[in-house]
Order: C-alpha cells, then sequence, then structure tokens
C-alpha cells in the first residue's frame, strides 16, 4: 500500500494510508538561492506525505510495520537494492561476487559513503550489522535469514566476505537490509536505544525530528553518495482519519497518500484534484487476511478456520468494498509472483457445507437462539484491526454479517497502529486479527509460517505449526535453480490453502495519489517512488521554502 520502495525491509505489516492534524502544523522550508545550471533540476520545495499510522521503531532490523520501514528506508542502505525492473543492483556495494558453489560473497563498498555525522560507512558496519541480526537478546524478526551465515569476514576498509553453511537461496536479498553504524550503536541497548526514535543512516534524507502521533520531518543528505535529492525536505504526516485525508487533499496540504478504492473510484474527479494531481494504479506485492490465534481451542480447530473460508464471500469483498481494484487471493503468493500456484482456486461460498464443518467440530445450536454454542459457549470471538483503514473496517462489517448467518458472532475493535502492533500483535494478545502483509519478492516465508518464528516480535505470531511446511521452507532456502523452488513453494501454496492459518481475502491495489507539480515520476513494476531522489519541482511551482536547520 505504500508508495515509497522499502529498500531493507522484507516483510512488514501494514496500514493503511491516510492523513490527520492541521496545515499549521508541518514545516515549510526555503529555496535554495542558486538557480538552475545547465539543464539541471532546481533544488528545493518539500514533499508531504500522509500515512494512517505512525512509525514505531527506526533501525532497520527493528522496524517491522510498513510505517516503519518507509522511513527507514530513506534513512538507510543495504549492500543491494531491486531496481525498478526488479533486478538487483548495488546500493552501498559497489561490486560483489558470488562463489561457484554459492556459499560465499564478497562484497566491495563504494569508496567515499558516509554516515549523517560524517564518519565512514566501512565493512566493520557490514559486520555489525550481522552480529547485531542473529543477537538472541535482540528482539528482530529477520534473524531467521542470517542462521545459515557461517561467518561475516572483514577483508579489509571497503570488503567484505560473507561464508554460508549451507546455500541460502535468498542470500541476496537478504543484503538489502539497511546497514547500521557500529560507533553509534556498538555500545547500545538496541532495544531501548535513543537511536530508534533519532536515528543516524547513511541514506538519501537524515532525521530532523519526530513528533509523534503527528509528524516525522527528513532533509535532504547533501553528501549523499548517488547524489543530493532535490527535494529538500520529507514529511511524513500521520493522519489516521480517511476522511481528514480527502479534505487535506482538497486543501492542497498533501502531496502523495494511498487512496482508498471509493476515493479513486469516485471521489477524485473533483476539477481540483483532476488539474493538481496524479492517480496510479498497479499491483500491490502482498495480501489481506483475516489470521487467527492458534492458541485459542477455537482456530486451533482446521474444521472452524476451514470453515470460515467456506462462509466468508471473497468476491463479494472485492466487488462491494475494492470496487474491484484487486484480486481474490488464495493463498499468500499475489499473482505477479513466479511461486504463485494457478491450481489453487478460491473457495466458493457455501454457508451450508460451513455449517456442516462447524457441526463436526461440535458447534451447534443447540437451544434454537440462531447462534452456535459448544458445551454451553456460544461462538463470540473479537477480531482486531487498526485505525485509519476504512476498508479493512468495511470488510471486518462484511464478514462480521456473513459469519452471523452461520451462528458466529464477531465483535469488531479497532486499535491504533502503534498500540496493535506491540502490545496485541507481539504480545499476542488476540483472539483474530485483520491485517496485511507486505512481502519480499522472493517467494521465501520461513518467517512468516516456519513453527520456529513465534517468539515476541517475530511473524508468526499466529502460532501455525506444520512439519512438512517447515521443511519445504527450509528446503526452499537451499535450493538455488528457480524451476526446482517454483515446485518447493507451490507445494506451500497448496498446505496454506488447506490448513488456512489465515483466512486469504484479497491482494489490493496499490492506489498512490501525487501532487503534479513533482516532475520525473515514472511508474515501474515496483512502483511510483524507486527514484525519488531524481523528483523534482520547478521553481516557479515550488511550494515550500526551506527552514534555517
Amino acid at each position: 500500500m505504500k508508495a515509497v520502495l522499502r529498500r531493507s525491509i522484507p516483510f512488514t505489516l501494514d496500514p493503511p494510508p491516510s492523513t490527520k492534524c492541521c496545515a499549521a502544523t508541518f514545516l515549510v522550508v526555503t529555496l535554495l538561492a542558486s538557480p538552475a545550471a545547465h539543464g539541471q533540476p532546481e533544488p528545493g520545495d518539500a514533499l508531504v506525505v500522509a500515512s494512517s499510522g505512525d512509525a514505531s521503531r527506526l533501525l532497520p532490523i527493528l522496524a517491522t510495520d510498513s510505517a516503519s520501514g518507509e522511513i527507514v528506508g530513506l534513512l538507510f542502505n543495504g549492500l543491494l537494492k531491486y531496481n525498478e525492473r526488479l533486478e538487483i543492483v548495488g546500493d552501498l556495494a559497489q561490486s560483489w561476487t558470488v562463489s561457484p558453489d554459492g556459499l560465499t560473497l564478497t562484497f566491495v563498498l563504494r569508496p567515499n559513503v558516509r554516515w549523517h555525522d560524517g564518519a565512514p560507512v566501512t565493512a566493520h558496519d557490514v559486520r555489525f550489522t550481522y552480529e547485531k541480526l542473529i543477537d538472541p537478546n535482540v528482539l528482530t524478526p529477520y534473524s531467521s535469514s542470517y542462521e545459515l551465515v557461517d561467518a561475516v569476514e572483514v577483508l579489509d576498509e571497503r570488503t567484505v566476505c560473507i561464508r554460508y553453511r549451507e546455500p541460502f537461496a535468498p542470500a541476496l536479498e537478504s543484503w538489502m537490509m539497511g546497514i547500521m553504524p557500529k560507533h553509534l550503536l556498538e555500545r547500545e541497548e538496541l532495544n531501548t536505544t535513543r537511536y530508534l526514535r533519532a536515528p543516524l543512516g547513511s541514506g538519501p534524507y537524515r532525521f530532523l525530528r519526530w513528533k509523534t502521533g503527528e509528524l516525522i520531518e527528513l532533509a535532504a543528505n547533501p553528501d549523499y553518495f548517488e547524489h543530493r535529492p532535490h527535494i529538500d525536505r520529507y514529511l511524513y504526516r500521520v493522519i489516521p482519519d480517511q476522511a481528514t485525508l480527502f479534505w487535506e487533499l482538497l486543501a492542497g496540504h498533501v502531496d502523495l497518500a494511498g487512496l482508498s478504492p471509493l476515493q479513486y473510484r469516485r471521489q477524485t474527479d473533483t476539477p481540483y484534484l483532476q488539474a493538481h494531481y496524479r492517480k496510479f494504479r498497479y499491483p500491490s506485492f502482498g495480501f489481506v487476511y483475516l489470521g487467527y490465534n492458534l492458541a485459542d481451542a477455537r482456530f486451533a480447530d482446521v474444521r472452524v478456520r476451514r470453515a470460515f473460508d467456506l462462509a466468508i464471500d471473497k468476491q463479494a469483498i472485492l466487488d462491494g468494498v475494492l470496487f474491484g481494484l484487486g484480486k481474490v487471493a488464495t493463498g499468500p503468493y499475489p499473482q505477479e509472483s513466479w511461486a504463485y500456484d494457478p491450481s489453487v482456486q478460491p473457495a466458493r461460498r457455501d454457508v451450508e457445507a460451513a455449517g456442516a464443518l462447524l457441526a463436526e467440530a461440535g458447534w451447534i445450536d443447540h437451544d434454537g437462539d440462531g447462534w452456535l454454542d459448544r458445551e454451553g459457549q456460544p461462538f463470540r470471538f473479537t477480531v482486531l484491526t487498526n485505525q485509519g483503514n476504512d476498508v479493512r473496517r468495511q470488510v471486518a462489517e462484511l464478514a462480521q454479517r456473513q459469519l452471523r448467518e452461520l451462528g458466529v458472532e464477531m465483535k469488531i475493535r479497532i486499535i491504533e497502529w502503534s498500540a496493535f502492533v506491540h502490545e496485541f500483535i507481539d504480545k499476542r494478545r488476540f483472539e483474530a486479527v485483520l491485517l496485511g502483509w507486505s512481502l519480499s519478492r522472493d517467494p521465501d516465508l520461513y518467517d512468516l509460517f516456519h513453527s520456529s518464528k513465534t517468539q515476541e516480535g517475530e511473524y508468526n505470531f499466529v502460532g501455525y505449526a506444520n512439519p512438512e511446511v517447515d521443511r519445504l521452507l527450509e528446503e526452499g532456502r537451499r535450493v538455488f535453480d528457480q524451476a526446482a523452488r517454483r515446485a518447493i513453494y507451490r507445494q506451500v501454496h497448496r498446505h496454506l490453502a488447506e490448513d488456512q492459518p489465515y483466512t486469504f481475502l484479497f491482494v489490493s491495489d496499490a492506489l498512490p495519489i501525487l501532487h503534479r507539480r513533482f516532475q520525473n515520476v515514472e511508474p515501474a513494476p515496483i512502483g511510483i517512488s524507486y527514484n525519488l531522489i531524481d523528483w523534482h519541482v520547478p521553481q516557479g511551482e515550488q511550494r515550500y521554502r526551506r527552514m534555517t536547520p
């Protein structure tokens, strides 16, 4: 759902884009005095981005939600990244080699790359980041991608050699993780360090300030190794209410946001918005789901989960809530993934079959009141979802009505994003959740579904465990041939469709809207913001003046 490429985060929990705050809260800055020369873009202006959820932790290995991931992607660099065509290219790495057996990666860093405090970025920072990723005391969900690393050796200040015990197919993608500064963090407790809220990286933007629940402000890094971004400021406004976001767009106070399907289809054809904004539409690489706490005896029974899959009409959700802007999900892989299994078809709604499965599981309307019960207890549960996402609220309400036809009472509770993630998801204080995943382009789902990844802060918070899926996920990481990996992950797709640890609902389209004054915006398979540092605004159209630091 986010427009900015998260260069360092393989999986993120997605809150929906949205907005709030009065116009006076965000900073307005001053133009650079020098005019454009030799046809170069004129620097200046600010990009005001809206999100429904605030960030929570701004260090790469601890950024687990998409709000944090979006900011981290502008502050930090990995060794590698994806380009606009989804090809792996160098980021901090000037070059790299892979040994013929696939067990050794050697990276040579770009010369003269510096942290935002002026200290050089070195191979020692790469090793330090690896050490923290595998440190059991650091609450990162990303450690599994580094478990097969045997050693990280610093050969010189710019060269690092990474040796694996066994082949690891997603190895290159794993080194897109943001590299952290050793000289600042080696004596810090990473789970609580002040740098979680005042990060210092090497990326195209520098951190300026964070007003919790309202604004994160970044400034262009004049020493960035590619080049200084043309846009002076990046202002990330937290606006939890989508109605407020729409008014902010109409007032011109927001430059970039994600639209709801209703806004995209019916509310953005006003003369002002058509004249001043561009809408984009492309498939998001992720899915929205209803997930269950499998430690709960009701949801531990696969018959209950399969019944819910039959009872919830995904096509009705797609048509009625998303206005057709997406696709029904059959499992964890979107159709754009090479691991997607087309043989897995979405279940057609069948309330009678769903009721029969629940009856097998002991859930029957014993007293004729229209509600199922077992051993005197009604089937009643609460689903949690995040504040500021009208789509998820509407999906929950539609699922609520459909489950009511079965005799199941589903209550809905909406919670502020940061509290939702850290107080309820991380601590597994939920019965069911309505959430979304933004996925890595590599189909490795180890962190989401392997039975070992259920500790606090890790991503298998539903507690799914299937020995065969564990085996396949382990095997998929050790095979390099894409055809062989495809066969493995299609099996994973089928098992997850059968086990239903989630009710897989839909893959929504990304629907960003952007002010027209921004130039050099070129949609690509990866989205629109892969080249954010090249965006610029002609001097006569710049709206925000530079603030004196």
